[in-house]
């Protein structure tokens, strides 16, 4: 299991590379660059070039890079083009926002579509099965930037119940963008759940158990569900990477001070180092959640745990 640990955590090496380099080339392709916001007309064309020098823009794209990445093993992120502030920092202070919305996201979404899965699998053809596909099939479809502008619409602006933006009324501020996050986690993890149980309800260990008389709801809930975990889990680990990782459009909405919304700014304003600081930060902690999601297999299904087991012992052995 340690070995397999370390060798996802070495993976990371050689995707922080190629993320970084791609974000950095288009970054420097796209129209624009930092110094157009500082340009005055009260320049000369000498002042110009030294603000250029002084940001390396009179270099190659490429030694512009090995630099930032030079600078990135020595564990240094840099200091925003635009703010002068530290990229760490930023990152840092906005991070709790993100995950804090993105987990919001996966309690909504998980509390409402485990049991949903479950009801849909058990009453399969009926009303309540096609009405809960139909559910997850408008989840997956509707883009998250457009409900969440439903949302604000109908709740904020017209029944004024929560406010249209910010995180300065606690929980008030959080529903809204959670609700709006977690929808898609909903419709994908109900049409996981429905699928794995599907499955295993029909299977013989499931027939085996009512024979010996125990109660439907413990074979639903032990035996069926146990049996399910696994791509559920990976539902749910994929659904809040992709909330973390792709926090941008929802933060933007909502203006949620988070690293999306960050990301968002920094783009905007041609801030290189501070998109690339939050873009890389951002992939190790997708990593380190999909190998979270990895570990739990382990702990829901006995026979990965046994196979880690049985692979210890014949290395002790030989």
């Amino acid at each position: 299991m340690i070995r397999y640990v370390i060798k996802r955590i070495l993976w990371v090496i050689p995707i922080i590379i190629v993320v970084s380099l791609l974000v950095y080339t288009l970054m420097d392709l796209a129209p624009g660059t930092i110094v157009d916001t500082m340009i005055t007309d009260a320049m000369t064309e000498d002042d110009i070039a030294a603000l250029k020098a002084q940001y390396n823009l009179d270099r190659s794209v490429l030694y512009r890079y090995a630099l930032y990445m030079f600078r990135l093993v020595q564990g240094d992120l840099g200091v925003s083009d635009h703010t002068k502030l530290s990229v760490w920092d930023i990152y840092i202070s906005r991070l709790p926002n993100t995950l804090l919305l993105s987990f919001s996201a996966l309690i909504f979404g998980s509390v409402l579509a485990i049991p949903l899965g479950i009801i849909a699998a058990r009453r399969a053809g009926t009303v309540v099965d096609n009405s809960a596909t139909l559910l997850s099939l408008i989840g997956v479809s509707m883009p998250g930037f457009w409900l969440g502008l439903l949302l604000l619409f109908l709740f904020s602006l017209h029944l004024g119940w929560f406010p249209a933006g910010g995180n300065r009324e606690g929980i008030r501020s959080l529903l809204l963008p959670a609700i709006c996050s977690g929808f898609l986690l909903l419709a994908t993890c109900t049409r996981q759940t429905r699928s794995s149980m599907l499955e295993v309800l029909n299977a013989d260990f499931l027939r085996t158990a009512r024979a010996k008389g125990v109660p439907e709801e413990v074979v639903i809930r032990k035996h069926a569900l146990g049996n399910a975990w696994i791509p559920i889990l990976t539902a749910m680990g994929n659904s809040l990477s992709l909330s973390i990782a792709g926090s941008a459009v929802i933060e933007s909405v909502f203006a949620w001070p988070g690293v999306g919304r960050t990301v968002v700014e920094a783009v905007l304003a041609r801030d290189i180092t501070m998109t690339l600081g939050c873009v890389i930060l951002t992939t190790f902690l997708y990593i380190l959640v999909q190998l979270a999601v990895d570990l739990m297999y382990a702990f829901v299904d006995p026979r990965i745990k046994s196979r880690f087991a049985a692979k210890k012992k014949r290395r002790r052995v030989a």
